[in-house]
């Protein structure tokens, strides 16, 4: 007997996590099936992006600083990093840290004592996250290191006139004006880098005990379904709507960052009463 709509919802709805229901279903798919599969897949793309894009913030304006900085020892790896990642393909980025990952000792490994965990790296959850993590940090760190060069002038004066140095000048001069400069790019690449996560399916990051993101739901029916036009369509609205909701955040972002500049928008003609005297 076929679900209701309502009763595969609660079913699927959470699968991608392991609640719910285990197997899947492989006869009488229904459209119900496929958009509540593929928006259970969901979860894992936004994790993905969004984990993967908080971390590589951090690191991204430290990559940032570290190439504007005067000495070498700091400048050329933090270069080479942004280069190396920038220049090489995603997806090739994805099989060379797998096959990396496959060697690591599943043990561990012990750094001046510690022992470092190892055995989740061959997993999507963990290693398709770290080289999101390093490639969207590579990006950012570019566009930051842009905008760090185009701080005005006048504004460090300004802050040296003030008696403003150091990590205070940095953290109340610098660095908000860096983000100003450089958010429209950065919400491009925290759009791209959403996107990106659609090639965890296609890397060699298996999804464990089935629990795929959307593109792993949506291939497997329409391998059932004979019929890739449902699926996939599915697939690319949801990350329509997560890209809306992403401008969306982003642009509230981007006014509160700019919330002290005078608005370009024309201000409305007030009406003014005319007296005759």
């Amino acid at each position: 007997m076929s679900m209701t709509c309502a009763e595969t919802i609660s079913a699927y709805a959470l699968r991608s996590i392991g609640i719910g229901e285990r197997l899947l279903p492989k006869s009488d798919i229904t459209l119900c099936d496929q958009i509540t599969l593929i928006g259970s897949g969901m979860i894992w793309n936004i994790y993905f992006g969004l984990v993967a894009l908080m971390l590589g913030f951090v690191f991204a304006t430290a990559l940032a600083m570290a190439k504007a900085s005067s000495n070498k020892w700091l400048r050329k790896p933090a270069e080479w990093f942004i280069f190396l990642f920038r220049g090489s393909p995603l997806f090739i980025q994805f099989f060379l840290a797998y096959e990396l990952f496959v060697a690591l000792p599943k043990a561990g490994i012990d750094i001046f004592g510690i022992t470092i965990a190892t055995g989740n790296l061959t997993r999507a959850w963990a290693g398709a996250l770290v080289v999101l993590f390093l490639n969207t940090s590579a990006y950012s760190a570019e566009i930051f290191y842009g905008a760090l060069r185009s701080v005005p002038k006048g504004d460090i004066e300004a802050a040296d006139a003030y008696g403003m140095v150091g990590w205070t000048r940095f953290r109340r001069i610098t660095w908000p004006t860096m983000l100003r400069l450089a958010w429209p790019a950065y919400t491009n690449e925290a759009i791209f880098l959403f996107h990106a996560t659609a090639l965890v399916f296609f890397s060699g990051f298996p999804a464990w005990q089935q629990k795929g993101d959307a593109l792993y739901y949506a291939s497997y029916f329409a391998e059932k379904t004979f019929n890739p036009f449902v699926p996939y369509p599915i697939v690319a609205g949801f990350f329509v709507v997560l890209t809306l909701i992403v401008i969306m955040v982003f642009g509230l972002i981007g006014r509160h960052l700019n919330r002290h500049l005078p608005s370009s928008a024309p201000r409305p003609k007030r009406a003014r009463m005319m007296l005759i005297r």
